[in-house]
């Protein structure tokens, strides 16, 4: 039986009245009145996951503003910060089992601050399920309190959370927040497009910033950090959110549904996964925790199973359905197949046979109002799309479409981005990481992030109405917040793939 055992915030409203939440915020503010060099202490935690300090643009911690304060020094040693900072894993295989080591060496770290102050000594994170019922979309009310029940300052609050234009309501929107990733199947390598990241992310070595998120980090992860830091809040950018209490309860739900997904489903066996980015000579995943002066060393094979840990959730069942998928007999009959009944849904076998279809004429920029880009198709790849629909058969499976954001590059994460293809909604982007990513000294060589969005259920509608042949199809990408006259946001490429399918 699991030690520790993580609940949902939500009990007891949401407020002080929750234990695991009143003690939070104790711990969390004996963490804080340490120094930033103190390994133990939660500015340590918060650069051990991203830091800008003295950095030129935002989230540079020198010019950071409002409750808390955010010190900046004094330093660790360069030794120090080198072992321990800007570790964080994202766009990348290792981005569950890093974030879970990472959660664990937190709560040891406030639980023995809890204990000290004459709290349980079995407390544990709760974690923030926002796809839960009622109001849990809304930030726990514990969160945005300015004081304590006995009046004294509240740790939890955070007046720059959702950046200078807040109006103090946050919350996560549902949809286009979402489980639907929770109906993957493979952790890399499929369930999605070319260059096929899954569930968890697509292969790589020590990746603290990236080019392609998994299905798990897209959404609900990147979503949902950018829905609560708003325009420039600390949760908008991986170099500030650590600060934010929030986080580590977003992180919490993030990881209680990998625990659900391994509930049916493996994780990767590759030994470069169980065995992480130091077996290759790279960082290895270090963590400070109490009475250990070297840090604790782990590896994605020691974090894989919930089973193997001291702690466990109180609640792995999903909370919402996934959002709607149609089966592939629904979609066989809408392109008028023979009747299909009873047929048996399998995995489908995708990810090595994709072939570009079209793409615009090159790099995009968007401004306050966005962008739109015509997406020219090569004539006879886009045949073999509509060939396909055309023979549709359970011998003959359809293909799917995916397109493609290659290369999106800009100074600020706090976006997202919704797409149209021929004016039917493809989906929606977060920003989150983009300046990382776009950052030529970064992991990621400035490349960019590259977002893959599934348009197939859009083909499928232009051909049962007859529009299929066209020579291009019209991409719209429109920014939630408005995009400052100082900061670009640019596309490299919008492309189009085709890829076929067996049973």
């Amino acid at each position: 039986m699991a030690k520790f055992l993580r609940k949902n915030a939500w009990e007891k409203g949401g407020t002080f009245d929750n234990p695991d939440l009143f003690w939070y915020a104790k711990g969390v503010g004996a963490l804080q009145s340490r120094l930033l060099s103190d390994e133990n202490s939660w500015w340590f935690f918060a650069a051990i996951h991203g830091e800008q300090i003295g950095g030129k643009k935002f989230p540079n911690w020198n010019v950071l503003t409002g409750v808390p304060k955010v010190p900046t020094s004094p330093l660790p040693s360069p030794d120090v910060i080198k072992k321990f900072w800007n570790q964080c894993q994202h766009q990348s295989w290792y981005f569950t089992p890093w974030h879970r080591g990472y959660l664990i060496a937190l709560e040891e770290q406030v639980r023995q601050a809890v204990i000290s102050l004459g709290g349980p000594a079995d407390w544990a994170l709760p974690y923030w399920n926002y796809l839960g019922p009622g109001d849990q979309y809304k930030i726990p009310p514990a969160f945005m309190q300015e004081t304590m029940p006995d009046g004294s300052a509240n740790p939890l609050y955070v007046t720059a959370r959702y950046g200078p234009k807040s109006d103090g309501n946050v919350y996560v929107p549902i949809p286009p927040i979402s489980e639907v990733c929770q109906g993957n199947t493979i952790y890399t390598g499929s369930n999605t497009s070319t260059p096929h990241p899954g569930y968890g992310g697509p292969k790589t070595k020590f990746s603290h910033d990236g080019n392609v998120s998994g299905n798990l980090e897209s959404n609900p992860h990147n979503l949902v950090h950018v829905k609560v830091g708003g325009q420039d809040g600390w949760m908008s950018d991986p170099d500030s959110a650590g600060l934010d209490p929030i986080f580590y309860l977003h992180h919490c739900n993030i990881d209680r549904m990998w625990a659900a997904w391994n509930t049916s489903n493996d994780n990767p066996t590759d030994p470069d996964w169980l065995n992480g980015p130091a077996a290759s000579g790279e960082r290895e995943f270090i963590m400070p925790v109490p009475g250990n002066d070297k840090g604790w060393v782990y590896t994605p094979a020691e974090m894989s199973n919930l089973e193997t840990l001291d702690y466990s959730y109180d609640d792995l069942s999903l909370t919402t359905a996934p959002l709607p998928q149609k089966t592939l007999a629904q979609r066989l009959n809408k392109l008028g197949a023979q009747p299909v009944e009873n047929l048996e849904e399998k995995n489908m076998d995708l990810g090595r046979n994709s072939e570009l279809v079209g793409a615009n004429a090159g790099q995009v920029q968007l401004d306050g109002s966005g962008t739109k880009t015509s997406v020219k198709l090569e004539g006879s790849s886009w045949k073999n799309v509509s060939g396909s629909l055309m023979k549709a058969s359970v011998n003959n499976l359809p293909d799917q479409v995916y397109l493609q954001l290659e290369n999106v590059k800009g100074t600020a994460d706090s976006n997202v981005l919704s797409v149209s293809v021929n004016h039917q909604l493809a989906g929606y982007v977060s920003l989150f990481g983009l300046r990382n990513a776009s950052d030529k000294d970064g992991h990621n060589g400035g490349n960019g992030l590259t977002f893959i969005l599934n348009i197939t259920e859009i083909i499928d509608n232009l051909f049962v109405s007859n529009n299929l042949d066209v020579n291009s199809l019209e991409v719209a990408i429109l920014p939630d917040n408005a995009i400052p006259n100082d900061e670009t946001i640019t596309v490299g490429r919008v492309s189009i793939y085709r890829e076929q399918q067996k049973l």
